[in-house]
C-alpha cells in the first residue's frame, strides 16, 4: 500500500520517518518530497508498505499524531491522475 503523510516538520528525514513506520510493519519506501528549486522538504512523504493490514494499522494509528512538534495527515495515497 502507498500510504501519504502530510504536515511533516520540515527536519524530518527519510530514515526518522521508516524507524516510525517499521513499528508496524516491512517497509519498502520512504520518499519525501523535495522542493526543486530551494532543496528543502515540501513537509510531505510517500511510504510503500507491502502488507495491506500493517499498512491499515499505521493509519489508524499515525494520523493525527504528533511527530517532531507537527501532527501528521496520515493516510492511503490516490493514485496519481
Amino acid at each position: 500500500m502507498n500510504i501519504y503523510i502530510g504536515n511533516l516538520n520540515y527536519r524530518v528525514r527519510e530514515e526518522d520517518l521508516k524507524q516510525v513506520m517499521e513499528e508496524y510493519g516491512v517497509v519498502d519506501s520512504v520518499k519525501i518530497i523535495i522542493d526543486r528549486e530551494t532543496g528543502k522538504s515540501k513537509g510531505f512523504a510517500f511510504v510503500e508498505m507491502p502488507d495491506d493490514a500493517a499498512a491499515k494499522k499505521a493509519i489508524a494509528e499515525l494520523n493525527e499524531a504528533e511527530f517532531e512538534g507537527r501532527q501528521m495527515v496520515v493516510k492511503e495515497a490516490r493514485p496519481k491522475m
